[in-house]
């Protein structure tokens, strides 16, 4: 799968909320999350623990840059996980902790993220489908961060995971 996202600081929260409903977004839930990354040879790998969900395995291939970019994504459950990676540990990366409020706004979903050590940013992710390709994504991410503005600060090119590590081990 593929998604087209982007990830800012968010200065404002209320702001964001309010511009989110303003545009006819939802609020979707909140979400505790851990997510576990692994070190692989290529690509990133995560596991992400969700209070009240099942634990669900991301790969993923992505360029860290500012502006909006093309992710390439693998969802796995517990069991796949295991049949696609072993079942012996892998070596740990690094973990980050997050509270997520999760809204949804036409086909993007919209995360107000609290990262624990890390402050508060914003992620908006568009999946690439047949109705909505690449370029429909890119502007309907771009629509969200224009009615946004006041509300948001610099973007970010990293991962959290690349945040919360030592800049000797990233």
């Amino acid at each position: 799968m593929h998604n087209v996202e982007c990830k800012l600081e968010l200065r404002d929260p209320a702001i964001a909320r309010a511009a989110i409903l303003r545009l006819g977004g939802a609020h979707a839930g909140t979400l505790v999350q851990t997510d576990t990354y692994f070190r692989v040879p290529t690509g990133r790998l995560k596991k992400r623990e969700t209070v009240g969900e099942p634990d669900q395995w991301i790969r993923y291939d992505r360029i860290n840059r500012l502006e909006p970019r093309l992710s390439h994504f693998d969802l796995f459950d517990e069991r796949t996980a295991i049949e696609r990676f072993g079942s012996r540990p892998l070596p740990v990366l690094c973990v980050v902790r997050k509270t997520r409020e999760l809204y949804t706004a036409d086909h993007v979903r919209i995360h107000l993220d609290d990262v624990e050590g890390l402050g508060r940013f914003i992620e908006f992710e568009a999946l690439v489908s047949r109705t909505n390709n690449v370029v429909k994504c890119h502007a309907a991410v771009r629509r969200l961060r224009e009615a946004m503005g006041p509300a948001l600060g610099e973007p970010i090119s990293l991962s959290y995971s690349d945040m919360v590590m030592p800049a000797d081990e990233s």
